[in-house]
């Protein structure tokens, strides 16, 4: 995947910001609603490109990547997800696009969270996609984290991505039981979308130790901002019960989507482009 087609229709660009040197896209119509989509752990911009052309038809739509994902520069620490937060924030305000409304998948949700939480200026919606934050600051998730984030399975095929497009085995190989409910359901760019995020990703480690480490159970109370959660009802990296919490934490409407897995964004960017749209419109 080539910088001039990381997402069909978006404009590539760069921003110096807190010490990290962001990486981020835009489109859609510069007077359309903002709207900043945030990726996963091991991810880049790249994980939305079958979702973000269909919110750009009617809004302004910003993906930034997190720093040490995709072509962001690596931060020399990183104690929490709050440092991730501020230079989301702060890439949104160099666009003039705050307040926006968030939306955040698996690793990208706690930290739209953690945005909403410390700057409910800028947060006018919030839509969590199979969110971390529960689940994931168990003792079993710090260890399962750790060893995906060091020897991921993908990282192995990721310069082989239109092999793997183009093979049902190892779509399976790749994306099966903790990715996809459906590999084959993926389309090939959002395949080589998943791939060009775990090949570009220079430290999905400290991200994954402060994932961990992160329990905002105890602060959803004090979130202000309307709140949807989206879920794959087969997810097996996040399960379903965690999207049940956080629907009750937060009083907020839970949509369950059947057949879908945790790459819930590339199994049915369809429905996902559809329900944040119907939720935030």
């Amino acid at each position: 995947m080539t910088d001039a087609t990381l997402i069909r229709g978006f404009v590539e660009r760069f921003a110096d910001v807190k010490a990290c040197r962001v990486r981020y896209v835009t489109g859609g119509p510069a007077d359309g609603e903002p709207i900043v989509l945030v990726h996963g752990l091991g991810g880049c911009a790249a994980n939305w490109v079958d979702v973000a052309p269909r919110l750009a038809a009617t809004r302004r739509v910003l993906v930034p990547e997190l720093p040490g994902h995709g072509l962001s520069t690596p931060l020399p620490a990183v104690p929490n997800l709050a440092v991730f937060a501020d230079r989301v924030a702060a890439v949104a305000e160099r666009e003039q696009l705050l307040p926006a409304a968030f939306v955040g998948h698996s690793l990208g949700g706690v930290v739209a969270l953690r945005l909403a939480l410390r700057r409910p200026d800028a947060v006018s919606a919030l839509v969590l996609v199979n969110g971390a934050g529960i689940s994931s600051t168990t003792r079993r998730a710090r260890y399962g984290l750790r060893i995906l984030g060091i020897i991921g399975p993908r990282r192995f095929v990721a310069p082989w991505a239109d092999s793997v497009a183009g093979s049902p085995f190892l779509r399976y190989a790749v994306f099966g039981r903790w990715g996809a409910a459906d590999p084959l359901i993926l389309s090939p760019e959002a395949v080589d979308g998943f791939l060009e995020g775990t090949r570009l990703t220079s430290d999905s480690v400290s991200a994954a130790r402060a994932v961990v480490a992160d329990d905002v159970r105890q602060e959803l109370g004090d979130l202000r901002c309307p709140t949807l959660i989206l879920w794959g009802a087969r997810d097996n990296q996040l399960p379903l019960v965690d999207g049940f919490e956080f629907a009750r934490r937060l009083d907020a409407p839970l949509r369950a989507i059947a057949d879908c897995g945790h790459l819930l964004i590339g199994e049915r960017p369809d429905l996902c482009a559809d329900a944040i749209e119907n939720f935030v419109g």
